[in-house]
């Protein structure tokens, strides 16, 4: 070992004790400091997830940077091998499980998918993966494992490294298995015991490396050996140089020049590792007979022909039936002992062309089935292959016994019940001996990621966690790294530290300071603008000019594919000159949706109406979201071809939706019955619906055909609606109705109304006929309102009384003062005069007056009827008791005489 390593060795070793140097205690208590969550990882969450990831996806150069400047307690960690290392460490997969643990994160468990605290046991799989696993979970499952297979093996849940049940884990140990149930230090890494790691770097094993791992105790695999070989051997053995141990055996990058398997040619292919290639010269050579010549392989020169031999043997009477072969065809196999075609007898002296004779005993070579002997005499060829000896079996499972050949293989007709190993489905093989075979059904079960379902054989206990990996990249695809399945919906994009793709389009693009990759929008250009505009000054604005199109967000399983928003925008834009506002529209020139936007920044959008254009059918509207067109429809010249510059321009241009609804075309003439055709391009079928219309005086309704209707014009449609009665309206001033004939407004006759009234005065006594429109005109002269006198009040007034109206009204209060005095004096005359009704209602409340005599005889009447209600009770009750009496003893003799007949009857036989 090298002093450089040993010394670096022991240096960290002592460092990691407690109480640490100076230097050590310096950067251990920063570990809990903000900068500790800011080292860059490709997986903060789950570190376990990715060491078999690609390690192209983070440099070794950075991630060291990263480590020893971000990360104080992973800085603690490798600082020793840094020591003895030097820049050229190689520590991209160690660096990510070194800097998840730094930030104190909680990966998922594998098999839970429960979070993995600082306090608790856990368990890594040292083998391939060390992926970090609850101890509880991993027992559990190791058990469930080696029970359920048949071997007594376990695998990991994530790398399916085969452990055998001996290794099942037992307590918890640290990182370097040297510490039970490490104690939580906020000054060290979770689940590290803080000394020196000492594990063997087995990377190059065969090259015969016995270093040890420099590192404290940490997660994940141990960095490749940083120790110094002084004489390093290239792998054709050419040249020597000094490399470290873990990359010792290398390529020179010249020719390997091995000698080859033909032992002739050297191998051409550049320094490599393993055997050389089959030797590929091309040549003439023969086959083993020589007796064909072929262009082959240096590699290939041996091979044989598809000649049969025909050579004579030894004995010099059978031919060699052998192929191509080399050398001398050999031995008849026909010559030595011979025996007859049993066995039992034997011919030592018989030659090789001769035939052995039978012997003529038994056979009694065991025939197919194992149990019996032939029966038949010593015979050439083959025994009978079906043994017909009858003999008693029993079938597999034991429930049926019977007499069969021997050849034949007896099985029952039961149904084996049993359950399989998977305990859910049952064996239903028949005539089954015990052995039911696995279940062949698929589990099916629903995994704990909830994306896929187990495809595993049906079984015990629970399906092993889904075997997919999804993998999480940075928006440029550079870095990334994969989680199990299940765990991806908690993850976060991984921090690339490669430089953002997207090429600004201001001005600026070259002073612009640049950025790494990222998702969304790239951040705005907060330089100072600085054009010269036309009037001579500068723009001292913030830079105002296009910006590049935003990035998708992060997003690993989208609802919906939402279409990106693209924008018209050319570098180098200059300022424009006018800084008003003004209205833009949007794509499909939507009212209401236009933008106020900086006359220099104009441009078109897509608002969130719909488009609205009409369609191929002329009457339905395009119903997809706000658009530029591809192809104008119903426009006009000018408008066509703005709208076409337009969609030549611009990258939103694309055609509206076909029409698949119904008609809804305005018929001609206009009709307010929906069109029974499908949506067309001609004209609408003339409609045949009726149409119901009200005369002008509503006294009758009209049905007339749509079409019929609607083709009159208004003057005969008037006309068509009249009645051709009466108008029957009243009039607006008088009480009488309009005698013109139906007719549509208001009627003529409104103060011209020639109808006779009956004119009065006020008492009633004066009575004259006038014509309506002279009532009306001399209320009007009057100063009364025609439309306030009710009906029965039409004309009365209107004329002065005389006098006559004065005697009869004097002959009309002396006639009443002469009936008040007759009302008074008898008060019959006031129930005459009473109306039936009120006579009726009354009759029942006049109160009589009756004598004493009146009431004694009522009271005695009264006395009467108790008296004489009562006997009648009293005799009825007796009645019934005399009648019930009487009943009973009638069924009493029939009852006795039923006895006298029933013994009467034995004694007549």
């Amino acid at each position: 070992m090298p002093s450089s390593y040993a010394a670096a060795a022991s240096g960290s070793a002592s460092s990691s004790r407690k109480p640490v140097p100076v230097a050590a205690a310096a950067a251990r208590p920063s570990a809990r400091s903000p900068a500790a969550a800011a080292a860059p990882t490709p997986s903060p969450s789950n570190p376990s997830a990715v060491s078999d990831s690609d390690p192209s996806s983070c440099s070794s150069s950075e991630e060291e940077t990263d480590l020893t400047s971000s990360d104080p307690a992973a800085a603690s960690v490798i600082s020793a091998y840094l020591s003895a290392a030097g820049d050229g460490a190689d520590l991209s997969k160690v660096g990510i499980f070194l800097s998840s643990a730094a930030r104190r994160r909680t990966p998922p468990c594998l098999i839970c998918f429960d979070p993995i605290r600082l306090s608790d046991p856990v368990w890594s799989c040292s083998a391939s993966c060390f992926a970090l696993l609850h101890l509880h979970c991993i027992q559990s499952w190791a058990h469930q494992s080696a029970s359920a297979a048949p071997s007594p093996t376990w695998g990991c849940p994530k790398c399916r490294f085969t452990y055998p049940k001996s290794q099942t884990p037992t307590s918890y140990l640290c990182f370097c298995s040297k510490t039970v149930d490490p104690a939580l230090d906020p000054w060290i890494l979770p689940h590290s015991c803080g000394d020196v790691c000492g594990r063997r770097l087995n990377a190059n094993r065969d090259s015969g490396c016995e270093h040890t791992c420099l590192l404290l105790c940490h997660p994940g695999p141990c960095p490749p050996c940083p120790a110094i070989v002084p004489n390093a051997m290239c792998f054709c053995g050419s040249r020597r140089e000094a490399r470290r141990c873990a990359h010792q055996r290398y390529s020179c990058s010249g020719k390997c020049n091995k000698r080859l398997g033909c032992g002739i040619h050297q191998c051409p292919v550049e320094c490599h590792n393993g055997p050389c290639p089959p030797c590929a010269v091309r040549g003439n050579h023969k086959c083993e007979c020589g007796e064909t010549m072929e262009e082959r392989l240096c590699s290939e020169r041996v091979f044989q022909c598809k000649r049969e031999c025909g050579g004579m043997l030894e004995c010099g009477k059978h031919s060699c039936e052998r192929g191509c072969h080399a050398g001398m065809c050999g031995e008849c196999p026909l010559q030595g002992r011979r025996t007859c075609p049993c066995g039992k007898k034997d011919y030592p002296s018989l030659d090789c062309d001769a035939e052995a004779a039978t012997c003529g005993s038994t056979c009694e070579k065991v025939l197919g089935c194992r149990r019996h002997k032939c029966p038949e005499r010593c015979h050439r060829g083959l025994c009978v292959e079906t043994c017909r000896l009858v003999i008693t079996k029993s079938c597999r499972c034991g429930g049926l016994k019977k007499e069969v050949p021997c050849y034949q293989e007896l099985t029952c007709e039961r149904k084996c019940q049993r359950l399989r190993n998977c305990g859910r489905h049952a064996c239903r093989r028949r005539c089954c001996e015990g052995d039911c075979a696995p279940c062949p059904e698929v589990c099916d079960k629903r995994l704990r990621c909830g994306n896929h379902k187990c495809l595993s054989p049906c079984h015990r206990g629970a399906c092993s966690p889904c075997p997919l990996m999804k993998t999480i990249s940075c928006n440029c695809g550079q870095t990334f790294f994969e989680v199990p399945c299940g765990t991806e919906k908690n993850q976060k994009p991984p921090k690339c530290s490669k430089k953002c793709n997207i090429a600004r389009l201001c001005r600026h693009k070259l002073e612009f300071r640049p950025h790494k990759c990222h998702y969304g929008a790239c951040p705005p250009c907060k330089l100072i603008c600085g054009e010269e505009l036309s009037c001579g000054h500068r723009c001292k604005l913030r830079c105002h000019g296009p910006i590049a199109p935003p990035n998708p967000e992060f997003t690993l399983k989208p609802t919906k594919k939402k279409k990106e928003k693209h924008i018209d925008c050319t570098p180098g834009t200059p300022c424009p000159p006018c800084q008003e506002v003004v209205l833009v529209p949007c794509f499909g020139q939507h009212l209401g949706q236009e933008r106020a936007i900086l006359c220099s920044k104009r441009r078109q959008f897509p608002c969130h109406n719909l488009c609205g254009n009409p369609l191929n059918c002329g009457n339905h509207y395009c119903t997809k979201a706000c658009h530029v067109l591809q192809i104008p429809l119903s426009q006009h010249e000018g408008d066509q071809s703005a709208i076409l510059s337009l969609a030549s321009a611009s990258a939103f241009a694309e055609p509206c939706e076909e029409c698949n609804l119904p008609c809804q075309r305005v018929r001609e003439p206009p009709c307010s019955h929906p069109c029974p055709l499908p949506c067309h391009l001609n004209d609408c079928p003339p409609c045949k619906a009726l149409v119901k219309r009200p005369c002008h005086c509503d006294a009758m309704v009209h049905a007339f055909e749509c079409m019929y209707y609607n083709n009159l014009n208004a003057r005969e449609q008037q006309k068509v609606r009249s009645c051709g009665g009466p108008c029957h309206r009243k009039l607006p001033n008088c009480p009488h109705l309009c005698s013109e004939i139906c007719h549509p407004g208001q009627c003529p006759s409104v103060d011209q109304c020639m109808k006779k009234v009956n004119v009065r005065c006020g008492c009633n006594t004066l009575k004259k006929e006038w014509i309506c429109q002279d009532v009306l005109k001399e209320y009007r002269r009057s100063g009364h309102d025609p439309k306030q006198v009710p009906k029965n009040q039409y004309g009365v007034g209107l004329l002065v009384c005389g006098e006559d109206c004065m005697k009869k009204v004097k002959a009309a209060d002396s006639e009443l003062h002469l009936r008040k005095n007759l009302e008074i004096k008898s008060p019959a005359m006031e129930v005459e005069n009473v109306p039936k009704r009120r006579k009726r209602r009354n009759r029942g409340q006049e109160s009589v007056e009756s004598s004493k005599f009146q009431e004694i005889k009522a009271f005695t009447l009264k006395c009467l009827l108790v008296v004489l209600l009562s006997i009648i009770v009293v005799a009825g009750l007796y009645l019934l008791w005399k009648g019930v009496y009487r009943l009973s003893d009638w069924m009493n003799e029939m009852e006795e005489q039923r006895a006298r007949q029933r013994h009467l009857k034995p004694g007549r036989l």
